[in-house]
């Protein structure tokens, strides 16, 4: 078992796990870093377009976050119990195509997977590839209610060979 940028395989789902949403934690969530009042109490919520009270998608984005760290330490800490050195990952540049698709309801159990979709070297760290995941969470029901491609710099093992450029100026003594 192996977590270095050469091992990890274009098209590999990983299950990061499950986590349910309960009134309490959507609210408190709420009230520290979404504050709308759909977030906030069932009577506002009722409402709102959604009925009934909802977490904050940053919320459900935090918990992704959480439950992917959570699955990349689990691995880490494999790697080093069987004798290795795990890769190092980080930082990462960003994400995009941020989706909240459908609302998560207090009491939805949300189910999170990560799939590589993209590789690529760095030319100017040769030491780190990036890897590109498409991050996915699905309710109880099997609908998918958040989307997310992140990226990540993951250690190589072995760094990037980069071939000199022939007829490239240099200086003559």
């Amino acid at each position: 078992m192996s977590n270095y940028f050469e091992d990890l395989e274009t098209g590999k789902t990983i299950e990061l796990g499950s986590h349910t949403f309960t009134r309490e934690e959507i609210i408190d969530f709420a009230k520290k870093y979404d504050p709308q009042p759909f977030h906030l109490g069932d009577a506002a919520a009722e409402q709102s377009l959604f009925k009934r009270l909802s977490a904050s998608g940053w919320h459900t984005a935090a918990v992704w976050l959480r439950l992917m760290v959570d699955a990349r330490n689990r691995q880490s800490d494999m790697i080093r119990f069987r004798g290795g050195r795990p890769a190092r990952y980080g930082p990462s540049p960003g994400f995009e195509q941020l989706k909240w698709l459908k609302p998560v309801f207090a009491g939805d159990t949300i189910r999170f997977t990560a799939r590589v979709v993209e590789k690529r070297d760095s030319r100017s760290r040769p030491d780190v590839g990036l890897i590109v995941y498409q991050n996915e969470g699905f309710n109880q029901a099997g609908d998918l209610v958040f989307s997310l491609r992140s990226k990540i710099f993951v250690e190589r093992r072995e760094p990037l060979r980069i071939p000199e450029r022939s007829g490239a100026p240099g200086r003559s003594r």
